[in-house]
């Protein structure tokens, strides 16, 4: 893994988008940004591993929740910018306590 983890991370500094999908709803949780030692982590332990940039620091999911996340598959996109990771959930996804981060709506058309 550590050569694909060079060809998506140019740097130990760079981040990228994680977006997370229940695997089984196949509802979309949260996003999340990740590094190249959060990548490795997940992968080695399969438990989702972010880095928070408001913390500075590595996260794993619900090690202070209990809302942990299995990691089953990653996909990488297309442009190698981005993964989709597809867990099992245990709990809310959503610091908030909602199941998904994407809980506030708006209508497309309305005025801004």
């Amino acid at each position: 893994m550590e050569s694909l983890a060079d060809n998506i991370f140019g740097s130990s500094s760079q981040l990228i988008a994680a977006i997370v999908q229940d695997a089984t709803t196949e509802q979309v949780l949260m996003l999340a940004w990740m590094n190249r030692e959060a990548f490795l982590l997940t992968i080695e332990t399969k438990k989702a591993t972010y880095w928070s940039r408001s913390r500075n620091e590595i996260w794993v999911k619900g090690a202070t929740s209990g809302h942990t996340q299995e990691v089953v598959s990653m996909a990488l996109d297309c442009d190698g910018d981005a993964l989709l990771l597809r867990v099992n959930q245990t709990g809310a996804a959503c610091h908030t306590g909602a199941i998904t981060c994407f809980h506030r709506p708006i209508t497309v058309g309305d005025a801004l």
